[in-house]
């Protein structure tokens, strides 16, 4: 066997006996994402409704800014939050740089404007569709917001996902932030970039069967929510 498929033999046999080392990454990789995830869902559902139901002057701007920030590069934002979390940044204080909390800020700030983005453009479309009906029954902005939320919701939850998907394959900004420390800081996408520029195949290809299986999981939920809020819901 050539070392590609010996390393392949290992890796999967280090996913099929459960590895401590292996789970202790992964979980620590869902954990952050899933955190960064609730988050910016918090923060970036109610500023698409928002934007896509409210008129306000600066609303296309906000629109092409939230577009724009889609494509942030990780590693600016790590570079930023780097800076804030330094010592000698502004937000130094809180002493979180290098742990999973200043992960979960880079992350956060990473995916927001995606939640962002997708459901305002979601929800302007319903809100193209039901307008006239919500305002006949006097619903205010707020109210219209909500409203729209909750109807789009099973394609608001694909948007989550996405944001997820996001969040779970991002390798720049986390590095940065939370420096890749052995039992602390360790996620996925850093621990196969830098355990293979070391020559550590085995555990590299385990990850990357994890993290594919995981992004192929997603897709197949995103897919499948789509399908049957179409058969129910029309």
């Amino acid at each position: 066997m050539n070392s590609f498929s010996e390393s392949l033999v290992v890796a999967a046999s280090l996913v099929s006996h459960f590895d401590p080392n292996l789970l202790e990454i992964v979980e620590l990789s869902l954990r952050v994402s899933l955190t960064a995830t609730l988050a910016s869902s918090i923060l970036g559902l109610p500023l698409g409704a928002a934007i896509a139901v409210g008129r306000f002057p600066g609303g296309q701007v906000l629109t092409v800014l939230l577009n724009s920030l889609m494509g942030l590069p990780p590693v600016v934002v790590g570079l930023v939050v780097y800076l804030l979390l330094s010592h000698a940044g502004p937000l130094g204080a809180l002493g979180i740089l290098f742990t999973p909390a200043a992960m979960v800020v880079a992350q956060t700030i990473l995916i927001t404007p995606i939640i962002a983005a997708l459901s305002r453009q979601i929800v302007a479309d319903a809100w193209g569709e039901y307008r006239e009906q919500l305002v006949s029954l006097g619903a205010r902005t707020f109210r219209a917001a909500l409203t729209l939320i909750w109807d789009t919701r099973f394609s608001l939850v694909t948007v989550l996902l996405a944001g997820f998907g996001r969040a779970i394959a991002e390798v720049g900004a986390v590095m940065i932030v939370g420096g890749n420390i052995d039992g602390v800081t360790r996620v996925m996408t850093t621990t196969i970039a830098l355990e293979t520029s070391k020559g550590d195949l085995p555990l590299a290809l385990a990850l990357g069967l994890v993290l594919i299986t995981i992004v192929v999981v997603l897709n197949a939920a995103t897919q499948g929510i789509r399908e049957w809020a179409r058969r129910r819901y029309g």
